[in-house]
């Protein structure tokens, strides 16, 4: 069958694999929709140090169901529109031992430690498939980059009394900004891009900032009263925006990071004492956060058209790649159409 393989530095070219089998307690999945998300760049880029290549990416899937094994329940079926939960846990390690089977020691993501999505079928054991029937499959491809920003709201323990701010306005930072609105928060969003905090506007935030044209720290002092954003949301990964983060944040505030700072970070630890800050890593989503946000995508609010920069065929893909490597900045998702 057809597949989507990243076999080196910005290489990609479209290969065939053989089909897998379906064994007990697995379901066959035929994929409608694939997004490439920011560790897909990285790798095409060389800059994914957690990649294991040659690899099939993809990990944000909308499918139906094709097939199921033996001792599968009743509640998936053939037909079915699905996305899925593309990690792994082991159930061993402390993170399992805790619940929080997200931040697993040995996980393996889809399309990063293990061969992903972007091909025409995939086998995938039955407890990974999460059910969104009514939502379309182009709409399940949205689902996880959305609930990996739903998470990081909840490990910031968001209320309705806070301010959040968050930093970076792509798919992560738009979950952030729904989930944090949702809960009654008031949201800044913060980015360099004046088109992509128009949307943020649009997808729950009361405020913007452009970090690249305004004056941060004055523009945040004045929204707050003084005081400062009781949360912020880290979803870029740089050095700068790690350094915002703990700078700008309040007093006795919360700090969560969901990006990969690719380089090492200097901060004033003095902010770490003196503000006695919250800063907590986020890191994937939990099966929890995968429901909120299809329960969200239900209600048909959310702008999805604007969220899709660009849909291809797998032919066109690694064009599309290519130039997404070229202008990064510009681009929420693209989709790969299988089928």
């Amino acid at each position: 069958m057809k597949a989507i393989q990243i076999s080196g530095l910005r290489q990609m070219q479209i290969v065939n694999v053989p089909e897998q089998e379906l064994h007990a307690g697995e379901v066959l999945l035929r994929l409608e929709y694939v997004g490439f998300c920011g560790s897909d760049l990285s790798t095409y880029l060389g800059k994914n140090p957690m990649v294991k290549m040659p690899v099939i990416p993809g990990h944000e899937i909308g499918a139906v169901i094709e097939k199921v094994g033996a001792d599968v329940p009743e509640g998936l079926k053939p037909g079915m529109t699905v996305t899925c939960n593309p990690y792994t846990n082991c159930g061993k390690c402390a993170s399992c031992r805790n619940s929080r089977v997200n931040a697993c020691q040995h996980n393996e993501t889809l399309g990063v430690q293990r061969n992903g999505a972007m091909r025409d079928y995939i086998v995938l054991p039955w407890e990974k498939v999460i059910p969104a029937e009514q939502l379309t499959p182009r709409t399940c491809a949205l689902i996880e980059p959305m609930s990996v920003g739903f998470h990081a709201v909840n490990r910031a323990q968001v209320t309705d009394i806070d301010v959040v701010m968050v930093i970076g306005c792509g798919m992560v930072g738009m979950g952030a900004i729904v989930r944090s609105a949702l809960r009654g928060a008031t949201v800044i969003a913060a980015d360099i891009d004046d088109e992509k905090l128009e949307l943020a506007k649009q997808m729950g935030a009361t405020y913007t900032i452009n970090t690249k044209t305004e004056d941060v720290h004055a523009r945040l002092l004045e929204m707050t009263s003084g005081f400062g954003p009781d949360v912020v949301i880290e979803a870029v990964g740089s050095p700068m925006t790690y350094q915002m983060a703990v700078d700008e944040v309040a007093f006795t505030g919360r700090v969560t990071c969901i990006g990969y700072a690719k380089t090492e970070v200097s901060f004033q630890t003095k902010f770490f004492v003196q503000k006695e800050l919250d800063i907590r890593g986020s890191r994937n989503a939990l099966p929890s956060d995968f429901r909120a946000v299809i329960h969200y995508l239900e209600r048909g609010t959310c702008p999805v058209d604007r969220l899709i920069s660009n849909e291809v065929t797998p032919e066109e893909a690694p064009e599309a790649m290519q130039q997404w490597a070229e202008n990064p900045g510009k681009v929420f998702r693209i989709l790969v159409r299988f089928q």
